[in-house]
């Protein structure tokens, strides 16, 4: 589903990225790990094509993302949902107006728009609180309606940076609940995390980055690993 060969990325002659290279198949489940700097979100910004590669192949459902048109990126991306640290909330508008903007971009008919976006709030335990505004919820419910926005379009894929990084170790466990949950009906999830508690809790794929190189990849679900194995912090 997501292919990546030799991919490198640079700001001002300084590499970001250095060669990546590793496959995420269809329904798989898979940690990006490493310290702040490593190349974690950078990496994803560019799989959610919010930036260019400089070098290297990407795959995504079949398409060459290098080859694609800027026209064409919000076609991919309709295939694809992304989950921020921050939530990235409207404050000035209703958790229904905030899913539902995420419809109308893509001209889903309002009668459409209504039934998907508070059928998404219900899925994440939110239907109940579509009329009230960011500034009103938890952290935790904050997260829970952004990962209902990203999830409104039913992608294929599901991409998420440090969400849990906000979060008290309650909130941040409840929105690994819902990814896996998620992961389990289907969706190909990508997680970048510090949170290496939930990494050895959930047993999934793990790829550890350093300085814009991947370290290590386990093929099989992490089953024991601390942060002092890999250098993080």
């Amino acid at each position: 589903m997501i292919h990546l060969y030799r991919v490198s990325k640079y700001y001002e002659g300084v590499p970001a990225l250095r060669e990546i290279t590793f496959n995420v198949d269809k329904g798989e489940f898979l940690f990006l790990t490493g310290a702040s700097g490593a190349g974690k979100t950078t990496l994803l910004k560019i799989l959610f094509c919010a930036e260019r590669a400089d070098e290297g192949q990407i795959i995504i459902q079949g398409m060459n993302t290098f080859r694609l048109s800027s026209s064409s990126i919000p076609y991919l991306r309709r295939h694809m949902g992304f989950v921020f640290q921050d939530y990235k909330l409207l404050p000035h508008k209703t958790v229904f107006e905030n899913i539902a903007l995420a419809l109308k971009v893509v001209g889903t008919p309002y009668g459409e728009i209504e039934r998907r976006a508070l059928a998404s709030l219900k899925k994440v335990g939110m239907g109940n609180k579509d009329h009230l505004t960011p500034v009103k919820l938890s952290g935790g419910e904050q997260q829970r309606v952004a990962i209902a926005r990203a999830l409104v379009n039913e992608p294929q894929i599901l991409l998420a940076d440090e969400p849990t990084g906000n979060l008290d170790p309650q909130s941040g466990s409840e929105v690994f609940k819902l990814f896996k949950e998620i992961n389990l009906k289907g969706t190909t999830v990508v997680v970048a995390t510090h949170d290496w508690e939930t990494v050895r809790k959930m047993q999934r794929r793990m790829v550890t980055m350093e300085r814009g190189r991947i370290m290590t990849d386990s093929k099989e679900p992490v089953l024991d690993r601390t942060p002092a194995a890999t250098g993080e912090r």
